[in-house]
């Protein structure tokens, strides 16, 4: 059932101060491949798209940053060429560096500027090793070629804002000598929003948000500071692939970013739900 006038004109009322607020600002959106959950990739892309271009239209400048684990993984499997996680990260030798910027870099990334530009000339995708974007360096020998963000240069970010483009970001550092580093989407995403000083820090994934009880529903936190969530990753309550990004959303919102969110990724317009309403959705670190 398609929704009366009257409703429409009590979103767009609950809308606007939320338009007139974050007019001008700086959002950062981790955009993951666990967001495409439980739905089709077109679909869920297609309406991402719609959230990033409403949200550039009505004045505010989204940058999204993307990774891309599940696609590289795939290629590397069509390749011959087995993966190697420890503690969550991927064993990153020549080859599987080659594998990751072809596919960040030459397949999502492409991907997720087209989807915007369907909607018009707006969206440039950039890698972090255009115009000294993120400074790298190894993160561990026994790792490979996986990077930690050793600095972010964001002038060109800042210079395609200026010219009303929305900056898509793949996740391929270089350290000082051009060496290309893979490193994790939601490190550089932090690292990105405290750059541009940004109002918020979205990240998009495929949990509704962080639970003080991981198997209890009812138990979603909906508001919360860096200090509670550092207790809870110390307690263990918050572990695996969730603690780079809880760790990126604490360093963020401490170093100026004045709100990190986590959401899922697989509800519909979940970005113009968070940010335009006056209830929110998911979990949101201030």
């Amino acid at each position: 059932m398609s929704a009366s006038p009257s409703d429409k004109a009590a979103v767009l009322v609950e809308a606007l101060p939320y338009i007139r607020r974050f007019a001008g600002q700086v959002v950062v959106v981790k955009y993951g491949g666990n967001a495409l959950a439980g739905a089709s990739d077109d679909d869920a892309l297609s309406l991402f798209a719609e959230d990033i271009v409403l949200m550039r239209q009505v004045g505010m400048r989204p940058v999204v940053v993307h990774g891309g684990g599940p696609q590289i993984s795939d290629l590397m499997s069509r390749l011959g060429k087995v993966t190697e996680f420890r503690n969550g990260l991927r064993v990153t030798d020549k080859e599987t560096v080659d594998i990751a910027r072809m596919v960040l870099i030459g397949q999502v990334n492409p991907q997720l500027v087209a989807a915007i530009n369907v909607h018009g000339s707006l969206a440039v995708g950039v890698s972090g090793e255009d115009a000294g974007l993120i400074r790298a360096s190894a993160r561990d020998p026994e790792l490979g070629f996986v990077g930690d963000v050793d600095s972010i240069n964001p002038t060109i970010l800042l210079a395609l804002l200026d010219d009303e483009f929305v900056p898509v970001v793949a996740t391929i550092g270089t350290d000082a000598a051009g060496q290309a580093y893979n490193i994790n989407a939601d490190t550089v995403a932090g690292a990105i929003a405290e750059s541009l000083g940004a109002e918020k820090l979205v990240y998009l994934t495929d949990i509704e948000g962080l639970r003080r009880v991981v198997d209890d529903p009812a138990s979603l936190i909906r508001q919360t500071t860096p200090d509670e969530l550092d207790a809870l990753m110390a307690d263990g309550t918050i572990a695996g692939g969730m603690i780079p990004k809880v760790r990126s959303c604490v360093q963020a919102v401490r170093n100026g970013v004045r709100r990190a969110h986590i959401l899922d990724g697989r509800i519909p317009h979940v970005l113009l739900l968070e940010v335009f309403t006056d209830e929110g959705i998911g979990t949101m670190v201030r």
